[in-house]
């Protein structure tokens, strides 16, 4: 525990100073990566390669295996972003952490749609033909798979202890991870950040969900949102993403929270903007903290906002987060 606080009470200080010591700041950073190795790597999922960084401490020993931490980003959110300020602050605490692009986001080959009838394959099996990349769409069923296939490659990794994974998802990502969680027993533990949950479906939504999904089928809108699906609202800012809403039909991480049986640390931004926190992250760890059995912790940073939590909000929120997969992992 006196080595937690420790930590704890060091890398607060370090967060002070890239916030208040701009000129310091880089040089803590550049520091902090002396004594870590990034490298990239080429994460396959159904066929299509994602991007990712992966960090871990120089000068491991050959058979040395250490615990492992998965980021997954928001809403527009990429490997360059949150999980570069986190990833040297994991792996200077002794984990191998991953940051990767969803396919379709930022850094990773697009998914693609036929756009005329392809010649038949040639005797390799390959073929020519006329496609529409697909990027940047919030696309809960594939993207769930991307973070699992994530943890698939991990668990291939030299010094990675696959018995000793974790995941972080903040936002959009937080509703993604708490249902990774509940459905994929190799991750032992989880930290969901201003987490939307999917809360305030109605039935209504999931009938107008149902019946877009009969008019993509038969082709008479698009079968994939590229120029529709554009976000509204308070999250209009993010004007090149696209969402289908058929794809979360049968995704509820509020109603598969029941499933959780590792340690669940959620953190909230207490003037959260976007979310709803009682009927979205409470609301999940009520369900796990009613287990009885499975530790469980929410956390409200105070005096901020939704976006607040990735700038002054972020040193108590990662600080915490680090301790969690300490004790956890």
């Amino acid at each position: 525990m006196r080595r937690i606080l420790n930590r704890a009470i060091a890398y607060c200080l370090m967060v002070a100073l890239v916030q208040f010591a701009p000129c310091s700041a880089a040089n803590v950073a550049e520091e902090s990566m002396n004594n870590i190795e990034k490298r990239s790597v080429t994460i396959w999922s159904d066929g299509t390669r994602m991007a990712g960084d992966l960090y871990s401490p120089k000068g491991l020993k050959e058979n040395e295996k250490l615990p492992a931490v998965i980021f997954c980003n928001g809403t527009a959110g990429t490997k360059k972003g949150t999980a570069a300020k986190l990833a040297p602050i994991f792996a200077g605490h002794g984990f191998i952490f991953l940051a990767f692009d969803y396919r379709g986001w930022g850094d990773s080959d697009s998914k693609v749609m036929l756009v005329d009838s392809p010649a038949k394959p040639d005797a390799p099996g390959e073929m020519i033909a006329k496609v529409k990349p697909i990027r940047w769409q919030l696309d809960f069923a594939d993207q769930a798979y991307d973070i699992r296939s994530a943890i698939s490659f991990l668990c291939g990794e030299t010094h990675v202890d696959a018995r000793r994974i974790g995941i972080i998802g903040s936002s959009y990502g937080g509703g993604l991870v708490t249902w990774v969680a509940a459905n994929d027993p190799r991750v032992k533990c989880l930290v969901a950040q201003v987490p939307g949950m999917g809360a305030g479906r109605t039935e209504a939504s999931l009938n107008a969900s149902f019946e877009l999904a009969t008019k993509q089928a038969r082709g008479e809108v698009e079968p994939v949102p590229l120029e529709t699906g554009k976000l509204k609202g308070k999250l209009e800012r993010f004007n090149w993403m696209h969402r289908n809403p058929v794809k979360s039909i049968g995704y509820s991480p509020i109603e598969d929270a029941h499933k959780i049986a590792i340690p669940t640390l959620i953190v909230v931004a207490s003037n959260d903007e976007l979310i709803d926190n009682d009927a979205n992250g409470h609301a999940v760890y009520e369900i796990i903290k009613d287990k009885g059995n499975v530790p469980a912790q929410y956390h409200i940073v105070q005096n901020v906002g939704h976006f607040d939590i990735y700038k002054k909000g972020f040193a108590e929120a990662s600080s915490l987060e680090l301790q969690w997969c300490e004790e956890h992992l």
